[in-house]
């Protein structure tokens, strides 16, 4: 396709990165996030998550207006948190900057060292983790990253580490409750000890409650944090992860932690790779149930390879869930037409290339820092027969009159977008049996004589 030059951005293929550091934080045990800026920010952001995930969630804000931008955010900044402190009485408060902030050049590392010199003596236990998030520069997967570094950091900075490395720190990315949970169940099997941070699993997917809390239980807790640069591994989802801001090479570096950054575990050969080192790291062999999964996972691909084998896909979202699925449509015979994504990272089209290397009977079209008109004009060329990706890709998808599965992140018109599971042999099944039911689903509705059994 012929590349037409324009400057407006229509439906963008990414979020803010003030939503993902929020999302971060709303991942530690007792945390509040909160936005330095206006509060149309915090208001926006709470939209967002709510929708997709279907619980509450609170995100404070320093509340500015247009006089702050001119004299400066920081007398509001310290108010909102006092005002925190006092409502909610949080363990842990996570700031977040927005695009005025950070463009009247408020230093909120700054800010905060006054506040806590200001209210907070020595024995206050309060933690205060701040982001630098501006709208304007990046995505919500780097807000995510970089907030999650921030907080392993700031936790395991000057902190002695424990004697003995048994645990295993998991940075899994941004990932649903239920991957969440899945990867526990899992560590469970293996009789492992697990970080994992952030762990959304309950606070942002939790049970009917009688009475509403100001802070909902769960979270990675603060203690466990505390010795992350102590464990015996660190094991990072994420093929594109640029190194600034990886938690994994930072305790690497820092403190001698081995790192394993290997790719979202979506598919049978990603999961392998987790698996491996989760049997390396513990001594054990694949638990039986989790052995039988993978069997089973096998059986019913080469049940169902004559419906997807040589169907073409678009697959777009956040660079790790891109890539993931490649690899997964890759190895189940679907060829990925197009992988975009909002985002720019200088990994991404090596990864995705690495996914596909010997599968393909020719690479996929890559595309960075689109937006879902370009994604359209191209899939338009490409003729697939099957979009991967979150709702923000319907209206693509309707145009296109192609069927949509809709994995990550929003999931807007869909219930349950929390509970979808992407990750592990078990996740690969789910995908595996949706994309083949989608697609003789679609050739039922597109056939003029219906389609049946016999």
């Amino acid at each position: 396709m012929k590349a037409t030059n324009y400057t407006s951005t229509t439906n963008a293929c990414k979020l803010c990165r003030p939503i993902g550091a929020c999302l971060a934080f709303r991942g530690v045990e007792g945390a509040v996030p909160f936005l330095h800026g206006s509060q149309g920010c915090a208001t926006y952001m709470r939209r967002y998550i709510i929708s997709h995930f279907g619980e509450p969630i609170d995100i404070a804000s320093s509340s500015l207006g247009e006089k702050h931008a001119v004299f400066g955010g920081g007398p509001n900044l310290k108010q909102g948190i006092l005002n925190v402190i006092k409502k909610y009485e949080p363990a842990f408060i996570g700031v977040a900057t927005t695009c005025l902030t950070e463009t009247i050049g408020d230093d909120v590392t700054m800010i905060l060292r006054e506040f806590q010199e200001e209210y907070l003596n020595e024995s206050h236990s309060l933690k205060i983790v701040s982001a630098s998030t501006p709208s304007y520069a990046g995505t919500h997967m780097e807000g995510f990253r970089g907030a999650t570094r921030n907080i392993v950091e700031a936790m395991t900075r000057g902190v002695p580490a424990p004697v003995k490395k048994h645990s295993i720190n998991i940075f899994p990315g941004f990932v649903s409750p239920e991957d969440i949970r899945y990867l526990k169940e899992l560590a469970r099997a293996f009789d492992a000890e697990i970080t994992i941070l952030p762990d959304i699993s309950e606070t942002l997917d939790a049970p009917i409650l009688l009475e509403y809390p100001k802070i909902p239980k769960g979270g990675t807790p603060l203690r466990a944090i505390g010795q992350m640069h102590g464990a015996l591994c660190s094991i990072e989802f994420g093929r594109s992860v640029d190194d600034t801001l990886s938690s994994a090479k930072y305790l690497s570096d820092e403190f001698g932690v081995d790192a394993h950054r290997i790719g979202t575990p979506i598919g049978i050969r990603e999961t392998d790779i987790f698996v491996s080192i989760l049997e390396a790291s513990t001594g054990k062999g694949l638990p039986e149930e989790h052995r039988l999964e993978r069997e089973r996972l096998i059986d019913s691909m080469v049940d169902g390879h004559k419906y997807v084998f040589g169907k073409g896909a678009v697959v777009y979202g956040e660079e790790d869930l891109v890539i993931g699925l490649t690899s997964f449509l890759s190895e189940i015979g679907i060829r990925p037409l197009l992988c975009a994504t909002g985002g720019k990272s200088p990994h991404f089209k090596k990864a995705i290339m690495e996914v596909t290397r010997g599968l393909l009977p020719e690479p996929p079209l890559v595309r960075e820092g689109v937006d879902f008109w370009e994604i359209e004009q191209i899939s338009k060329e490409l003729s697939p027969d099957i979009i991967l990706g979150n709702s923000k890709g319907y209206k693509v998808a309707r145009a296109l009159k192609v069927p949509l599965v809709r994995v990550g992140f929003p999931i807007h018109d869909r219930i349950g977008g929390q509970r979808i599971l992407h990750l592990g042999y078990r996740g690969a099944q789910w995908l595996f049996d949706t994309i083949v039911n989608t697609l003789i689903s679609a050739k039922q509705e597109s056939s003029k004589v219906g389609y049946w059994y016999f």
